[in-house]
């Protein structure tokens, strides 16, 4: 070892990196704040353990913290900290990993993703661990100065990144580390990119990047007072101490509320906090917060969905979307892992196995807390279901199979059984009558639509409960779902109820009247399937339905919506033989056969039942003509 100043060469692949790490090879340049006060970070915790051996490391210098400092004159920003520190051997061995056989697997690896490496080398960088060299992205000459414990001098590396640096001997007071940057101009009030010298812009890149780094960030500030006078403070910039690590036992609920307000921008109180902390293969603390109501931009594609991603307290990434599935995007929170890199990059969480095992946790946690909520606090989860019950149908009409089943039993309908109540599908089950094998459904607008829809006559008799979808996705997720228990999904709407109620009667009366529903067929036979008696209608004179199979009228409608053709769903126009437009009907046929009069008034029936069915009329100057000639006639 020599008190010599020595300058020395970087290896050739070690320049290579070098050059790329000065052309800016992060996404973000901030971020190289936040690589320095980890560092620093990491070295006081290097010192703390080593102290719990060896009383006599510290010193009497034990109040661990960083100091930030900002020469505005000079253009020169530092970083110190308490920390171990390095020897001479340690800086050219081991600062940065940079002077390591590290560097040239690293660029191996970087010429693999040749025409991407700016995009993809970030997760590279964390991996090889020479993040420190990020200063080279703000700074045209970075200059540590260091000490390790029980050395009775420091050391001093500096370099302008033009493929060599010097390194000597210099008297250092403390042990610890000091890192100087003189700033490239474009990083100063002079530049173009965000000013460094600017004592607010650093505490807010402090305050996003490092907020919850465990010791102190300190910084001097000057304020001015009432008289004038500019007074010098010093001023801790992060908090320290992040709730999520935090026991939660000893948690207030007020502060979990007041952390969401401020971390999230959101004015009211999240609904729920779900806080956990897992030991296992993979190490991580989670704070996660369902809102209280849904931000107007949920669905849109330019929403921020995601959760942050912390590694020891340093902010790695916002929005991190590919932890939990789409339907559960109106969570918000983060997750704290030692286990994630720094810098962790987008294209790495594809492949992070780490992640998969945390996603698939995560999900069942939030599951877990939803179905607690629904049994024990119904009102809180009404709440939660009309800000984002959308989102839970979706999850059932995206996935298959267990994962779908997940989410089966958080669904929530209207139905029949009790005006503005929800139920679930197994309360609907629970209270099916003796004999009920299907779960029986109904698509329209609102209660009282549905409720006056002539189809609902026969099962209103019977007292039998009806589930009310009211959304355009309801029935895509029935589809989909196809049963619940083994019990099939019924549309009201469609095909036959096959609740065979006066059924010889009503095969006896088609059998006197086949020919007339066939005439009536034939009028209609550019709109209809088929034309039959109903055995589902009580007072109305007519109804349309969909057929058992294929597109139903409901979900042509919302298809139409979509812009999406896909057809015209099969009409069953059927009609109701107790009725007396029936017996104006059969009348007719009886003395005039198949005429105009019966022609007429097919079309008159089938626009009716299109009406009722939300359908305008083909001709609806024409059926308003009908209507009015009719009226006359009645005159």
């Amino acid at each position: 070892m020599t008190a010599k100043k020595v300058e020395k060469k970087f290896q050739t692949e070690t320049q290579k990196m070098l050059d790329l790490m000065i052309n800016s090879i992060y996404t973000n340049q901030e971020i190289f704040l936040r690589e320095l006060i980890a560092n620093a970070s990491d070295a006081i915790g290097k010192v703390k353990f080593q102290s719990l051996t060896d009383s006599d490391i510290l010193g009497e210098d034990s109040d661990f913290e960083i100091w930030l400092d900002l020469d505005e004159v000079n253009n020169v920003l530092t970083i110190e900290d308490n920390g171990v520190g390095m020897t001479y051997d340690e800086v050219v061995e081991n600062i940065g990993t940079i002077a390591q056989s590290g560097s040239q697997e690293f660029l191996q690896k970087l010429q693999e993703k040749q025409a991407q490496a700016k995009d993809n080398a970030l997760d590279l960088i964390g991996q090889f661990g020479v993040g420190f060299y990020s200063s080279f992205m703000v700074a045209d000459k970075v200059t540590l100065i260091t000490r390790a414990p029980k050395q009775d001098t420091g050391v001093k590396w500096e370099s302008i990144g033009d493929g060599t640096y010097t390194i000597e001997e210099v008297d250092k007071p403390k042990r610890g580390t000091t890192i100087k940057l003189k700033l490239r101009e474009e990083f100063t009030s002079d530049g173009d990119e965000i000013d460094l010298t600017n004592r607010q812009n650093i505490k807010q890149l402090v305050k996003k990047h490092s907020n919850y780094v465990e010791y102190p960030i300190k910084m001097k500030v000057y304020e001015e007072n009432n008289e004038g006078e500019v007074i010098e403070k010093i001023e801790t910039l992060n908090d320290m101490k992040p709730l999520w690590i935090k026991n939660k036992e000893n948690i207030e609920i007020e502060k979990y509320n007041e952390f969401y307000k401020e971390v999230f921008n959101d004015w009211t109180e999240p609904l729920e906090v779900i806080h956990s902390k897992v030991e296992g293969l993979v190490k991580y603390s989670t704070l996660l917060f369902i809102p209280q109501q849904a931000p107007s931009n949920i669905y849109s594609e330019d929403f921020d969905l995601g959760l942050r991603l912390y590694s020891k307290n340093n902010f790695v990434m916002d929005n991190c979307s590919k932890i939990l599935p789409d339907y559960l995007r109106f969570i918000r929170g983060l997750i704290d892992s030692p286990d994630f890199t720094l810098n962790l990059s987008r294209q790495v969480l594809q492949d992070d196995k780490q992640l998969k095992i945390i996603s698939k946790t995560l999900e069942k946690k939030i599951l877990k807390q939803l179905k607690s909520m629904l049994a024990d606090n119904r009102e809180q989860y009404k709440e939660f279901w009309s800000e984002f019950g959308q989102l839970i149908k979706s999850g059932v009409d995206m996935t298959h199979g267990k994962k779908q089943d997940k989410l089966v039993d958080l669904l929530l309908f209207p139905s029949s059984y009790a005006d503005g109540e929800m139920t679930t599908l197994a309360e609907y089950v629970e209270r099916m009558k003796e004999g009920q094998d299907v779960i029986y459904y109904i698509t329209g607008e609102d209660e009282i639509t549905v409720e006056n829809m002539p189809q609902m006559e026969l099962l209103q008799e019977k007292d039998l409960e009806v589930l009310y979808f009211f959304d355009e996705i309801d029935e895509f997720v029935i589809n989909k779902l196809r049963e619940y228990n083994d019990m099939e999904f019924k549309s009201v709407l469609r095909g036959d109820l096959d609740l065979d109620e006066a059924d010889e009667d009503v095969e006896a009366e088609e059998d006197e009247v086949e020919e007339l529903l066939e005439a009536v067929e034939e009028n209609l036979a550019d709109k209809v399937s088929e034309v039959r008696l109903s055995k589902r209608l009580k007072s109305s004179a007519v109804c349309l339905v969909s057929g058992d199979v294929g597109l139903s009228m409901s979900m042509e409608k919302v298809l139409e919506k979509m812009n999406q053709n896909m057809g015209q769903a099969q009409r069953i126009l059927e009609i109701n033989p107790q009725h007396e437009v029936f017996s104006k009907l059969k009348d007719i046929y009886l003395t005039e056969g198949n005429s105009d009069q019966l022609a007429e008034y097919s079309e008159l029936l089938y626009s009716l039942a299109s009406l009722v069915e939300g359908f305008t009329p083909d001709d609806p100057v024409t059926f308003s003509n009908k209507i009015t000639d009719l009226m006359v006639e009645a005159i």
